[in-house]
């Protein structure tokens, strides 16, 4: 390889790092606004683990979170609960 392949290779190879870095601590970051923001509401007197449940279901498909609870009343009704 080249002296200016090599040195095209390099250059790209550290950008990518970079960009990967940098992404790292946004991510970071946005967990550590979460966190707080998690915080708040439990400081306020709401259930963290509650609230981040209902992100999570929020997030899924509803149909299949429908299916999903129908599933679970169905199993519940089985066993008498």
């Amino acid at each position: 390889m080249d002296n200016t392949a090599h040195t095209a290779t390099k250059s790209q190879i550290l950008a990518f790092i970079e960009r990967i870095e940098r992404l790292d601590a946004e991510i970071k970051d946005g967990q550590d606004a979460r966190k707080d923001v998690l915080a708040e509401a439990k400081s306020r007197g709401y259930d963290s683990k509650v609230l981040a449940m209902i992100v999570r279901i929020r997030k899924r498909d509803a149909d299949d979170v429908a299916e999903e609870n129908a599933i679970m009343q169905m199993y519940l009704d089985a066993i008498g609960g």
